[in-house]
């Protein structure tokens, strides 16, 4: 059976661990992806807004680089507090349930940016939300150990958990997509007020379901760490100095701040640049994201199949290299059809990269330790959002293209895959085992 490990308790464990997937898919899809960014550019006033730091009107492409890199730095802030206090008191469903709250209301409020005036009360909703949504999954990944006996057992976790995170995300748009396609039948005035409302459906999409999550959830506990939780500098100073201690978890994480840099740049920019730059129409820019999400499940658990077959690292360089080809490709596009097949090939290898850098994460930390250790690795995570967006917004603010912002992020695969070949799994395996003996 799909959630069937050995133990009623664990089997229950793993169906809620996956459902919490299925709700918070809908934010990453509809807020982070698809919807959302399109809307913000139809908010943003045609010639640009005017901001503080530049004399000129700045385009809603840049604009929207801007708030998605300044969210990430405020989740890498408080992500090595976040995590040392979920260790600390070992109460992860709690604070995955306060953040899942907090990270729905922000999104749900998005309903009152209805007009060119409230661009920016939209960019600051998204952010505060995008920040809950980060923090929330930092206990949500600090389970993944705790409910797997084996590396294997995580490959298959993780993939199963993006692979339904993949079809709620879908559901979610697709019901979203319809609300905007056919207003009147809803009793809504146009498509801006059916997307207005769908940011609240999204909102309730991921409170509710989260609630049987929780509830399946409960009696996982992780391990309690009874030591004083880091703060600030120190804070970061103290738990680098740990992961540096497990040589190749440290080389893991230095690939991974890299290549998923591009990963964040693609699905957060993806939308805004087909809408903003190939000027392609809303319901075809959408349409296409419901296809990606469709076709990312089947791909997560292909991946899933091949990590546990050959390995987590031998198919993240596979997905890294096919990226690579997929942003070369991406700046020279011109066509919706083209944007489409783009979108195909995406689909097939994002769930798969995603689930299989967890899986492979949580083999090589130390047990007792992994809300610590995963509120570090949203530390890589976020930093990595923050760099990638950025250039892309900078290198278009500067020059005026963003096709060439695009070609930017190829550097970040390729990088990120050299030095994810001297990543040895089996010796940090034996480096993890050997300081747990001491």
């Amino acid at each position: 059976m799909f959630f069937a490990t050995g133990t009623n308790k664990t089997s229950r464990g793993w169906l809620g661990w996956c459902i919490y997937d299925w709700a918070n898919s809908a934010f990453a899809t509809v807020i982070l992806a698809a919807v959302l960014p399109v809307y913000f550019v139809n908010l943003v006033p045609e010639g640009g807004a005017q901001v503080f730091w530049s004399p000129n009107p700045v385009r809603a492409s840049v604009l929207w680089g801007y708030g998605v890199s300044l969210s990430m730095i405020l989740v890498a802030a408080a992500a090595p507090v976040l995590g040392a206090v979920g260790d600390r008191g070992g109460k992860h469903q709690q604070w995955l349930g306060f953040f899942c709250g907090t990270g729905a209301l922000c999104t749900a409020a998005l309903f009152w940016a209805d007009d060119a005036r409230y661009w920016l009360v939209a960019i600051g909703l998204f952010i505060a939300a995008n920040f809950a949504f980060a923090a929330a999954n930092i206990f949500y990944n600090a389970l993944l150990p705790v409910l797997s006996r084996d590396d294997k057992e995580m490959d298959r976790l993780s993939a199963r958990g993006f692979a339904l995170g993949y079809v709620g995300g879908g559901l979610a748009l697709l019901a979203v997509v319809v609300l905007i396609s056919f207003p009147g039948s809803f009793g809504l005035s146009g498509a801006d007020m059916a997307t207005r409302v769908g940011f609240v459906f999204t909102g309730l999409w991921w409170l509710l379901f989260s609630l049987p999550a929780l509830w399946l959830l409960q009696g996982i506990q992780a391990p309690k760490r009874q030591r004083a939780f880091p703060a600030g500098l120190r804070g970061y100073g103290h738990i680098l100095r740990e992961v540096v201690s497990y040589p190749d978890l440290f080389r893991f994480l230095i690939a991974f701040l890299l290549y998923n840099d591009g990963i964040q740049a693609v699905i957060a920019l993806s939308a805004v640049f087909a809408r903003d730059v190939l000027e392609l129409p809303r319901e075809s820019v959408i349409g296409c994201f419901l296809m990606v999400q469709f076709m990312a499940m089947p791909g997560a658990l292909v991946c899933g199949w091949l990590a546990q077959k050959f390995g987590a690292r031998q198919v993240i360089l596979l997905t890294l290299i096919l990226f690579m080809a997929a942003t070369g490709y991406a700046a020279t596009i011109t066509a919706a059809w083209q944007f489409w097949a783009l979108g195909f090939v995406v689909a097939l290898i994002l769930g798969g990269s995603q689930a299989a850098s967890r899986s492979l994460f949580a083999s090589l930390i130390p047990s007792g330790r992994s809300a610590e250790f995963f509120g570090f690795y949203a530390i890589s995570a976020k930093f990595a959002s923050i760099l990638g967006p950025f250039l892309f917004a900078l290198t278009a603010d500067l020059t005026g293209s963003p096709r060439l912002s695009i070609l930017i992020l190829i550097a970040f695969f390729a990088i990120g895959a050299l030095v994810l070949t001297t990543v040895k799994p089996d010796r940090g395996h034996r480096h993890v085992s050997e300081h747990a003996d001491q």
